[in-house]
Formats: C-alpha cells, structure tokens, sequence
C-alpha cells in the first residue's frame, strides 16, 4: 500500500484493462464500478453492506454536499470518510454535471456558475477554486475538476464552446488543487460526438497534465450507439498509464461495452435507484418485482446469486413487501442490484486476467438473450 495515489496496469485484453488504483486508503481493483452515494449514504444501504458487495469505492456529490450538510460542516466533523462511516476510497465529483441540469436555475459566466438551490432557492456561487475547496474539506480520495457538461443533442457550436470552457477551469481546478500527495485529481474530456473535439480536448487535459482523465458529457441522452461510437476512439487520446473513468454509466450492457473499448472505472445510480422502485438486474436481465408472475413463485431472484436478497427471500416475498410499501424491499432489492453489479466486474477482471473476455462477453449476452426463468 503506497502512501500516494498511482495506477498499476495488470493485464490487458484486447483494448480492456485490467489493474490497480493505489490510495492510502486502499486499493481499488479496476475495472471498478462505484456506487453512488449522492447525500453520503447509498440510500437502502449500510456502508458495511456496501463493502460486503464487493464494492472498493464510492461517489459522493459536491452539489449536494454543499448545499446540505455543508462541506464546511463534514469538515469540522472530521471529513467524509468519518461523516459517512467509510474508511475506503472516496471520489468526489465537480458539482459540474448537477449544476448544468438545474437549467432555468443557473447563471453560467467564465468565472463560474451562480444558481439557486434545488432545496430552497438560496444563491451560490461555484467555481474552479470553489469546487476544488469544497471536495479539499469534504477529504476526497479521488477529486474532479469542475467542468460544463452540455445536454445531447447540441450544435457542435455550442459543445465546442462549452469544451474550450471545461478546458480553461480544468487548468484552474489544477491550479487550485495544488500538491496533496495520497490525494488524486482526474480532468475530464468533454466534446459531445465530435471526434475533433475529443481529440482537441484530450490533447488540452494531458498538457495540464493530471492523475486520472475522465469521459464526461455521455450517457446524457445520445443513446448507447452514440456512445460508444465515441468510445471506439475516446479512450485512446488518453494516456495509457493513467486510469480512464466513464462517468455516469450505467446499464450492465453499457459497462460491459465500456470496458470492452478500455474504460477501467464507472458510476452510476441505476442500481440503487432500481432497487427502490422495484427492478431487479439479474444474469437474465431485468426483473419487475411488482409483476403478478411473482406472487406464488418460491424461487430466488437468481439462483446463482449469494446475496441475502438471492440466499434467503423468494420472489413471492420481495413481491409481496414492495406491494405493501415495506422499507425491507428497497433495501433487499438494492443489495442484490449492487452486489450484481459487482459480480459483474469482478466477472470482467478475471476473464481480462485470462485472456477469455470475448467468451465472458458472448456468455453474459447470451444469457441475457435467454431471458428470465418460466414464471411457475
């Protein structure tokens, strides 16, 4: 364990990797995916449950943060990892992404972005600096630079323009950021679908120079075909010593996509998400527990799962507390998502390891082609 951050490339398997991400708070096996805690908490989740899925890292949001409890607050509690009882790594994302989505409720400068809160409308101000302030307080293991993630579709114009603005505060953010060793800043490419643009803003990041690139401004509307036209070529303006993080990703299609075309970490909330309104992923695909098929069926949601939800609950169960509002259902449900989602990588790294991917990858489709079991 190295009392600073670096990046081990284990093995490779056609463009997909295989490694370790060094922190002084531990490892992080890559390709990882990492769940998300937006308000420090997985929601449904215990952080010891978290852990016991598999999972070596986690997301936590500088928007919300900051906005409730404040990051000056986690600060003087002792910083995140004590705030939220997590001991392992931490990223901490800009705030960039939230702040674009508010819309009508920001105001966008070259400076930074003025905007309302969603709780109670008060004003803020955040920035290159700002950000990098907040994520210092919050003790991020894993910190990103602010940017500006235009919503697909745009007119190349405006990507563009809104790129060559991520690229000026992303030399901000790493100005700001200054020398904190065990700590890590990552930039992150923007360009919508433009190939140019990509490229341009690849070449810009790796100038600054930084300990990890991410692949912003997807899964943000232009459908996988889209995106992983740009992943065909995106990763590779990225330096091969670095890790390369795909932000906000995804269906277990998506990462297994992903990871095909050289991405080594991914977040997303779809399965915490899922889980509380009742969708299960499995081997098979997805599950609607709400469905009247579940109702009499004694079986596990996947037979080949050790999950609690898949050890010891029947689908006949899990069906019947989510009908009836029970907390237990989005918490059953959500550690069977997570712990699927970490099956599943744990699935890619070993076959990365053993030169198998592409029988991993036409097995995890054909099961999913297969469908779920007959109902009883």
């Amino acid at each position: 364990m190295s009392d600073r951050f670096s990046f081990t490339l284990q093995a490779t398997d056609g463009r997909a990797r295989s490694g370790v991400i060094d922190t002084p708070r531990g490892q992080v096996r890559t390709p990882a995916f990492m769940p998300v805690g937006t308000a420090a908490t997985v929601k449904a989740m215990l952080p010891e449950s978290v852990r016991q899925t598999g999972a070596d890292i986690l997301l936590g949001n500088t928007y919300h943060l900051m906005l409730r409890p404040g990051a000056e607050r986690i600060d003087r509690l002792g910083g995140l990892h004590k705030f939220m009882n997590w001991d392992r790594p931490i990223l901490t994302d800009s705030g960039g992404f939230q702040v674009m989505s508010l819309g009508p409720l920001r105001k966008l400068t070259e400076e930074g972005v003025t905007f309302a809160s969603h709780i109670d409308g008060s004003k803020h101000h955040l920035t290159p600096e700002r950000s990098m302030e907040i994520q210092r307080l919050l003790g991020s293991d894993i910190v990103m630079a602010f940017d500006e993630c235009p919503a697909l579709p745009a007119t190349e114009d405006d990507v563009a323009r809104s790129m060559r603005l991520s690229m000026r505060w992303a030399r901000r953010s790493r100005d700001s950021f200054g020398d904190r060793p065990g700590h890590a800043l990552f930039g992150i490419m923007q360009g919508g679908v433009t190939r140019d643009l990509r490229a341009e803003s690849a070449e810009a990041l790796t100038g600054i120079g930084f300990d990890g690139y991410a692949i912003g401004g997807l899964a943000v509307g232009e459908g996988q075909e889209a995106m992983f036209g740009v992943l065909d070529y995106a990763p590779d303006f990225l330096p091969a010593d670095k890790p390369r993080y795909l932000m906000g990703v995804g269906k277990p299609d998506d990462i297994v996509g992903a990871v095909q075309r050289g991405v080594d970490m991914m977040d997303c909330v779809l399965p915490s998400r899922s889980g509380r309104t009742g969708q299960a992923w499995t081997r098979r695909g997805q599950i609607n527990i709400k469905n009247a098929r579940h109702q009499d069926d004694p079986r596990p949601l996947d037979e080949n799962c050790g999950c609690p939800a898949c050890r010891s609950y029947s689908r006949a169960y899990l069906h019947h507390v989510f009908r009836a509002g029970e907390m237990i259902s989005g918490m059953l449900l959500t550690w069977h998502n997570l712990h699927y989602y970490q099956d599943l990588m744990s699935g890619l790294r070993a076959a990365i390891a053993g030169q198998r991917l592409d029988d991993f990858v036409a097995a995890f489709h054909a099961t999913r082609a297969e469908g779920d079991i007959p109902p009883i």
